[in-house]
């Protein structure tokens, strides 16, 4: 079996004294998990951080070996964020939830589309955060989880909602969640639409609300965290004022 593929880096570990086993998102087949010849050596090392963009020639005798690649790298990667410490841990954790998240060969081609949108944006720091929550719904939605959005739960209204179930990920208006807000997680403007401003404080809640429904949809039923990458981002964040 032979393909090519776009793909981006999702981790890379080394395999015996020159090799390493590389974990990619690629464009028509999901995850997969390939031998990289040389992937320890210190010119290919740059190539194989989590984010990097390759182009990736696959080749195994069956569809059930684990197979080798070869991979050509495309851009800069994450070497173009070498002076932005929390741009780079933003890439690792979005690498990281993705690795965790999706299963093995396994074709997800919204996923690769909203890594490559996210990994756009690293440049732009008062943008990116916001993208890396829209990321983590549209992983969800790939998924079968997506979160609705477009109405409240109970009335069916399409205005002023503000709070989501986080039993349902159904969104709820004020009125009808008003009764229940100690319980409810809140629905920062910025996920309703591209329109909408991102005012202080509601990247912090979307990443509450994203990772609610990664822990309860994906991560837990594997008996899993959610990545410790993520977990160390929301931190970075909060310790930078981002949140």
């Amino acid at each position: 079996m032979e393909f090519e593929s776009d793909a981006f880096v999702l981790s890379a570990r080394a395999h015996g004294e020159t090799g390493a086993i590389v974990d990619l998102l690629t464009e028509e087949k999901g995850r997969w998990v390939a031998h990289v010849a040389g992937g320890a050596s210190r010119r290919m090392k740059p190539f194989l951080q989590p984010g990097a963009r390759v182009i990736a020639r696959f080749r195994s005798r069956t569809s059930e070996q684990l197979g080798s690649a070869q991979l050509e790298p495309v851009g800069e990667g994450p070497a173009a964020l070498f002076d932005d410490s929390l741009a780079l841990a933003g890439l690792a954790a979005a690498a990281a939830v993705a690795q965790g998240a999706l299963p093995e060969r396994e074709p997800h081609p919204g996923a690769f589309l909203a890594f490559e949108a996210l990994a756009s944006t690293f440049h732009i720091p008062e943008v990116w955060p916001a993208v890396f929550v829209r990321f983590e719904a549209g992983l969800l939605e790939e998924l079968g989880f997506g979160l609705d959005l477009g109405k409240c739960a109970a009335t069916g209204v399409v205005d002023d909602l503000v709070y989501v179930s986080p039993r349902t990920g159904r969104a709820v208006s004020r009125d009808a969640g008003a009764p229940y807000a100690d319980r409810m997680l809140a629905l920062p403007p910025f996920m309703l639409g591209a329109q909408a401003g991102l005012a202080e404080g509601e990247v912090g809640q979307g990443l509450d609300l994203t990772g609610h429904f990664l822990e309860q949809f994906v991560f837990n039923p594997m008996n899993r965290p959610l990545p410790p990458a993520r977990m160390w981002l929301v931190d970075k964040l909060g310790e930078a004022g981002r949140l």
